[in-house]
This record gives structure tokens, C-alpha cells and sequence, in this order.
């Protein structure tokens, strides 16, 4: 019987997975996600009708099930244009912090409302679940920001797995996995600082924390009346989401700032990179530019593009843009635009000189072929140009200015960083395997689990062995003064 594997996962880049499988090729369902994993083991594909990135079929090798969600593409691509155009409008800083949070708590609703109403479309289905719990699934894979994975899983009596970049502030990770996060040298996620933080930096970074559990508090309440709903019994989302059993995690120490970690954490960015298959592309002498943005931004307004295009027109380099949309009034004689790039296998090509982009899997590409980077952060990508702004591997740009110095890049460290990467005594994507075989082949990973998570809140701050302490110190105090004031009073008495 093959090993059933459950699959639900965002934003990952899984590739050829079956290969590296000891255990028999299984199955693989996905919750809808950005990217697919296919592994050429007998995958299933869980896909709601209007996903904007994965279409039934793109996989041969895979069984898709696809369910129908009251929903849009334009709603979906309108959430994620809202993200994009908060961050370059209202980028957090002391100016902007307040109008920033107000409007990311009602992108956050609008986000929840969404992944609420796929949840449903899935557990309101009883003959998809029932198909899911008859194929007699042995894992679940699911990404801890999109909600539902972890319910599914526990409605099919399975463990399961969480894979993701990270959460703002590490939320997810800190509550929910108790992964330890000391404000003092550890940057939130979004924050846009390093592991050496000034007094005032650390100020910062410790409102940043509590700003964002406040605003995960507040817009968790509706996941938790909705899982207290569907499992029968009160809960909360972290105690569902503490049951993952491995998280794994897609950085690596190569630009990830030293950081205390759980054993049931594993690292394993750059998991999708490979190496770059010939290309006959062509170049001139000063070599070649790969400017790409990633998958979730095809096309910026044609202010914006055009601004880009004049910039990349003043360098002696040929351009390739991963563009869509018409053709632009700025566009340089050096500037070749596409609907479509090998990305890898480009990065690969040994004239290839510096790569402009800002999302996490590129940046990993780049590194695994020591190219360097021109970072430009949109939302998210913010923590991953910081961290390779602060190891020397890239320079960062601001969209609204795109001023590009391709000659400084010469001075970075790219060739060390990607030496560190390589340098792995077990590649990510085998330690990424490793663990999945071994959550089927165990039926779990319990014994990695710390005791954090079957203590109260007052219990892991230890506020229950502070009050003891104080109230014993206060007692203590009390019965000090009292015999004082006794003796005190008796000596008076024997003098007189």
C-alpha cells in the first residue's frame, strides 16, 4: 500500500519530490496555494475553481479536486493589489504607522472573509470529505497563514505539517509553535531591522511585536469561534495550530539572522533551486539583467513601468523583463520583454550579471547561482532584503525613485553567501523529505514537541512562580515588621 500524503501548502516551490523519497511515491492533496508541489509521486491536488495560480492539468502525474467557492479571481487579485499598493503608499515608519495598521486590519478582514468561505466550500462538502477520508491520506502538508489546513487534517484524523516563510512578527510561529523570539536581538518580521538593533531600534521592534499580536488577537477571534464550531468543543487557533507536528521553514542561516529554534523547526530555504539547464540566450559584452517582480505582481501601474523601463534603459547591459502589458513609451533598445522567463536557468547563464527582484524564491535562485541581488521590496519581501542587505549580498532600491547602480555590486559578498549554501551537509530539499517520510513512517513527531504547549498563558511567562514569589517576599515583609513592632513594644514595656 502506498504511503497517502495530505498536502496543503503556500508559497513553496516544490519540485521532482518523488525522487528523493525512500518510502513508495503517495499522494498529495493542496489546499489552494500560489505554487504546486509535484514530486512525481501520485499527487492530488485540492483547488478551488477560481485559484489564480494553479490550473487542473498543469501537472500530469497529479489528481486534482477541485471544489467551487462563492468567490472571484478579481476578488483574490484585488486583495493582493491592495497589499502591494498599501506597502509602496503607506510603508510603516513613525509618519505612517498608525494609517498602515488601520488599513492592514481591513485588508485582513477582507483576508479572512475569503479564507473562510474556501473553508467552508471544503468541510460543507461531504462528498468531497468523504472521498478525502477514504483515500486514507498518511500527512498533511498546509501553510500556517492560510486557515483551514490544520481543521481539515483533524477532521481526517491525520497529522500534518506546516510550511511557510514566516508571519508579521513571527506571530504564527511564537504563539502557536512557541518557537522562543528575544525582542532584544531577534527583528520582527517586517520590520526592517537587523539582529543589531540600537536602543532605539529595540524600542521600536518591541511595539512592533505587541502591535502585531494585538492585531492577530483581534482578527483571530472569528477562526476561533469557527474551529470551536466545526470540531464541537472549545479550542482556540493556537491550540489547533500547535498540533503541526514539523514547521518547516523556508530560509536558511545563509541570510536568516542567528535566532534560537525548536527541534521540530527545520530550515530549508532554497529547497526548489537547482541547477541551470543550457540557455542560448544571448548577451552583449557587459553581460546580462534579469528583472522580475515574482509571480504575485505581473504588471505595476504604467507610471511605474515606466519609470523601471527608463532606468533600465541607462544601462549598458541587456535587460530581460518578465513583463505582461503593452508596450512601454520608455522602453530602451537593451530592454527584451517576456510573458514568461526560465528564471533558474537564466540566473544560471554565466553572463548573467545581476538580478533585480524581491521575492523570497528568486532571491534563494540568486543565491544558489552567486548572482547579485537589486532588492525591491513589495510587502512582504521586506524581510528578505533587509537580511541580504545586512549579509552583503544585495542593494536596495525604492520603486518610487529606481535609481539603478549596477557597478556597486561588484563590492558585495554573493560568492560567500552562496558558498555557505552549498555548503550544507544535507541539501534542504532532502532534510524537507526526511521529515515529511518520517511523520508518515511515525505517525507523528510528539517526541519534538516542547511542554510549552500544555502550559496556560500565566504558565509560560511564569507569573504564577513570580506572584509566589512576590506574595512570599510581601509576607515575609508583613510578619519582618510585626515581630519588629512587637519587640519593639515589649522592650518599652520591661524598661519602664
Amino acid at each position: 500500500m502506498y504511503p497517502q500524503i495530505l498536502d496543503l501548502i503556500c508559497d513553496l516551490n516544490f519540485q521532482n519530490i518523488c525522487q528523493f523519497f525512500l518510502l513508495s511515491c503517495g499522494h498529495v492533496l493542496i489546499w489552494p496555494t500560489e505554487e504546486l508541489i509535484n514530486r512525481d509521486h501520485h499527487v492530488s491536488i485540492l483547488v478551488l475553481t477560481t485559484s489564480l495560480f494553479i490550473t487542473p492539468g498543469d501537472i500530469a502525474a497529479a489528481n486534482f479536486e477541485v471544489f467551487s467557492v462563492p468567490l472571484t479571481k478579481e476578488e483574490f487579485n484585488s486583495l493582493i493589489t491592495d497589499l502591494i499598493k498599501l506597502w509602496w503608499n503607506n510603508k510603516p515608519s513613525m509618519t505612517t504607522f498608525y494609517r498602515f495598521y488601520q488599513k492592514l486590519g481591513k485588508l485582513m478582514e477582507k483576508a479572512n472573509k475569503l479564507s473562510r468561505q474556501m473553508c467552508e466550500a471544503v468541510l460543507s462538502n461531504q462528498e468531497l470529505v468523504s472521498k478525502l477520508k477514504n483515500a486514507k491520506y498518511d500527512v498533511l502538508l498546509s501553510d500556517p497563514v492560510t486557515q483551514c489546513g490544520d481543521l481539515i487534517a483533524l477532521k481526517l484524523n491525520i497529522p500534518f505539517l506546516y510550511t511557510l516563510r514566516f508571519s508579521p512578527a513571527s506571530i504564527v510561529e511564537r504563539h502557536c509553535g512557541k518557537m522562543p523570539a528575544p525582542f532584544i536581538y531577534v527583528p520582527a518580521a517586517l520590520s526592517g531591522f537587523t539582529d543589531k538593533l540600537s536602543f532605539g531600534e529595540r524600542i521600536q521592534n518591541i511595539i512592533f511585536y505587541y502591535v502585531q499580536d494585538y492585531v492577530f488577537q483581534k482578527y483571530s477571534g472569528e477562526w476561533v469561534s469557527y474551529y470551536s464550531q466545526v470540531l464541537g468543543r472549545p479550542t482556540t487557533l493556537c491550540e489547533i495550530m500547535g498540533k503541526a507536528e514539523i514547521w518547516l521553514i523556508q530560509t536558511y542561516w545563509d541570510f536568516e539572522f542567528p535566532r534560537p529554534f525548536l527541534p521540530n523547526f527545520e530550515f530549508v530555504g532554497g529547497l526548489h533551486c537547482q541547477p541551470a539547464k543550457s540557455l542560448s540566450e544571448s548577451s552583449n559584452e557587459h553581460g546580462i539583467v534579469i528583472f522580475s517582480l515574482g509571480s504575485l505582481v505581473q504588471n505595476l501601474t504604467d507610471e511605474k513601468n515606466n519609470i523601471i523601463a527608463s532606468a533600465l534603459s541607462q544601462l549598458p547591459q541587456k535587460v530581460i523583463w518578465w513583463y505582461k502589458g503593452e508596450k512601454l513609451e520608455m522602453l530602451g533598445a537593451n530592454t527584451r520583454t517576456y510573458d514568461w522567463i526560465p528564471q533558474n536557468d537564466l540566473l544560471g547563464h554565466p553572463k548573467t550579471k545581476a538580478f533585480i527582484t524581491g521575492g523570497t524564491n528568486g532571491i534563494y535562485e540568486a543565491i544558489y547561482h552567486a548572482i547579485p541581488i537589486v532588492g525591491i521590496p513589495l510587502f512582504a519581501d521586506q524581510i528578505d532584503i533587509t537580511g541580504m542587505k545586512a549579509k552583503g549580498m544585495a542593494v536596495e532600491l525604492d520603486i518610487h525613485i529606481m535609481k539603478l547602480f549596477i557597478n556597486s555590486l561588484q563590492k558585495l559578498r554573493y560568492r560567500l553567501l552562496s558558498e555557505i549554501h552549498h555548503a550544507q551537509l544535507i541539501k534542504p530539499l532532502d532534510r524537507a523529505i526526511f521529515w515529511i517520510e518520517f511523520v508518515i513512517r511515525h505517525k507523528g513527531a510528539k517526541h519534538l514537541q516542547v511542554a510549552a504547549h500544555h502550559l496556560t498563558w500565566y504558565q509560560y511567562h511564569c507569573l504564577d512562580v513570580i506572584a509566589l514569589i512576590g506574595c512570599t517576599v510581601v509576607f515575609a515583609f508583613i510578619v519582618f515588621k510585626c515581630c519588629s513592632y512587637c519587640f519593639e513594644k515589649c522592650g518599652n514595656i520591661l524598661q519602664k
